[in-house]
């Protein structure tokens, strides 16, 4: 394990409520796609030996701790989230050995490993799903089969033992004609779930897990984790299975109900999050364990991440990534409004302002990207400053924050306008389904929503500089990219706004520095004002003397300074007490004076 370079957080202070507080009370974390991170082999796809060779890059950002998605042997159904060998490396991304040298190299320059962890399900290629077909194997247990629904010819429409649908399209069930039953998939029909009720599926998990850590990484950012538990009956059965004594909702206009009711933060997730800390991680000293928490809420995040119960470190919520989708489904959108995103993040603060700890992101692989979804791309300056706007905005307030491969530049979505283009699972699933099938949606309409929703929008390639295909891969590699290099590289790659001082990454690397040196900005009091602004998001953070305002003007537009912030600058501002502006200081200072804020003008202030 690494020691982390920077100051830390004296005891005096509180964080999340242990004692001495965690070495992440103060950290930043850099999510890697690796896919589509950096490719040295030429084959299109991003590999190991990429991301190593750019760990200078990161070094120099700031950032503490480097999060990988999957890079596990897979079938890439679902771009490595569905796993066939949990103990391997794809030979897409490299080997073993290219894994333990990015490891020794991260740890020279003080980063952090954390790996992607997919255990509520596997791929179907996976050995356990392979034995598991066979009724008189030990493994018959480990996933969730169900016989086909009485009266029905199994593996014919309707045989299903339920009415429940994949999030990724379709039937949630699977006909498997080896074994003459259906698995249970909550996601892509190669993804069957894996049965956590089976304590020999637990306990292999946490093998593997120890594996791992014993390897040398630095924990584990956990996929899905809270669907582990399942809602079943005192018989074991499962909401709308036949003599099940639970009651399955109705089916919705895609012609099925949804398991995420019964399946997110079920029953008996405190209990194998409990567990699994026992197992894995209490020994252990230099870890950091995230989950990504469908169906929690800001209490349960509280509960959770409390670490007098011994579970996890830090929970990804989503309920504010989902303010412009109705609850419905998220391809159907809404207009974004400043209201609705305030209100669920202040939500998250309040929730853990006494103990437990907040994950702070608007990036992710699943997420598009911000700037282009909730800031404006559409011209240079407007992307810039929106760019700096949500960065500040979310990194100060209290968490950790994370950063998804790109944020830092101020990358911007995919832009795509033909199908064909698109090259998501999810997606692609998705416009079938609702398009071709079930025909509730048009196909101009459902394209719209792809471009503003699609995972794609955040999956194209690292633009590291100007060239044909943006540093990712060499300019005259035989084969293209997996996907797309978005076409305004040219305008925006690391290249270009390494050196420049007003750029997002230098931004960025302010961001991140002042988390370091400020622990009013890690782990202060967090506070909500001018709660009903139509366009202001505008908090306090205090940690005894100590206290900042920060301003977020979240518009294209010139609006007048809220009230309540505009009563704690009314003595002036000078430029010694703006920490970080969009615009910078001397503007800042003048906007202030004035009792406004002009477009995207966002200012953290030393009151």
């Amino acid at each position: 394990m690494t020691t982390p370079q920077r100051t830390t957080i004296p005891d005096t202070i509180r964080t999340n409520g242990a004692t001495p507080n965690p070495w992440w009370s103060n950290a930043v974390v850099y999510q890697i796609y690796p896919r589509s991170f950096q490719d040295t082999n030429g084959d299109g796809f991003g590999d190991l030996k990429g991301i190593t060779s750019r760990l200078d890059y990161l070094a120099d950002l700031g950032v503490d701790v480097v999060w990988l998605s999957p890079v596990y042997k897979s079938p890439q159904d679902d771009n490595g989230y569905d796993i066939s060998d949990y103990r391997d490396i794809d030979p897409l991304f490299g080997t073993l050995e290219d894994m333990d040298e990015l490891l020794v190299e991260a740890h020279k320059r003080g980063l952090k490993i954390v790996m992607d962890l997919v255990v509520n399900h596997t791929s179907d290629e996976h050995a356990w799903f392979q034995a598991s077909k066979d009724k008189n194997d030990p493994h018959a247990d480990w996933y969730w089969w169900r016989p086909a629904r009485p009266g029905f010819e199994p593996g014919t429409p309707g045989a299903e033992p339920n009415q429940w649908g994949s999030y990724f399209g379709g039937s949630a069930w699977e006909y498997c004609p080896e074994r003459g039953e259906y698995f249970f998939h909550q996601y892509s029909k190669k993804q069957p779930d894996l049965n956590w009720e089976n304590p020999d599926v637990r306990h292999a998990v946490y093998d593997m897990m120890n594996w791992w850590l014993d390897r040398g990484i630095d924990g584990f950012r956990m996929d899905v984790i809270t669907q582990i538990s399942k809602t079943i009956d005192k018989n074991g059965k499962l909401p709308g299975e036949p003599g099940s004594e639970i009651e399955d909702y109705p089916v919705g206009p895609e012609g099925y109900s949804s398991p995420f009711p019964w399946c997110s933060d079920g029953p008996r997730v405190d209990e194998f999050l409990a567990e699994m800390r026992r197992e894995v991680f209490e020994k252990r000293e230099g870890f950091m364990n995230v989950g990504e928490a469908p169906g929690v809420t800001p209490a349960r995040n509280e509960h959770i991440t409390d670490p007098a119960n011994g579970e996890l470190d830090m929970l990804f919520l989503f309920d504010h990534v989902g303010v412009d989708q109705k609850p419905s489904s998220k391809w159907d959108v809404v207009p974004f409004e400043v209201k609705n995103l305030r209100e669920k993040m202040a939500g998250q603060q309040e929730a853990v302002k006494d103990t437990g700890w907040a994950s702070l992101f608007f990036c992710n692989h699943d997420q598009p990207r911000v700037v282009s979804r909730w800031g404006d791309d559409s011209t240079e300056e407007s992307r810039v400053r929106s760019a700096k706007a949500y960065g500040l905005l979310l990194h100060m307030h209290r968490g950790t924050p994370y950063i998804y491969q790109g944020e830092e530049l101020g990358m911007t979505g995919a832009h795509f306008k033909s199908l064909d283009q698109y090259r998501d699972l999810e997606s692609l699933n998705a416009f079938r389904q609702r398009v071709e099938e079930a025909k509730i949606v048009s196909p101009e309409n459902m394209m719209d929503a792809l471009e503003l929703i699609s995972r794609d929008n955040a999956r194209t390639p690292m633009q590291w500089d100007a060239s044909t295909y943006a540093g990712f891969t060499a300019p005259d590699a035989a084969v293209e990219p997996w996907i797309s290099v978005n076409p305004n590289k040219a305008e925006i790659n690391a290249a270009s706004e390494f050196d420049d001082p007003d750029s997002v990454y230098a931004f960025y690397k302010k961001l991140i520095a002042l988390r370091h040196e400020r622990a009013v900005i890690a782990a202060g009091d967090w506070h909500l004002i001018d709660a009903d602004d139509e366009h202001v998001y505008a908090f306090t953070r205090t940690l005894n003397a100590e206290k900042l305002l920060v301003v977020a003007n979240l518009s294209g537009r010139t609006v007048d300074l809220p009230r309540e912030s505009a009563e704690l600058v009314a003595t002036g501002v000078a430029e010694p007490d703006v920490l970080i502006s969009t615009y910078g200081a001397s503007h800042a200072v003048v906007s202030l004076a004035n009792g406004e804020l002009d477009p995207w003008e966002a200012v953290a202030i030393q009151l």
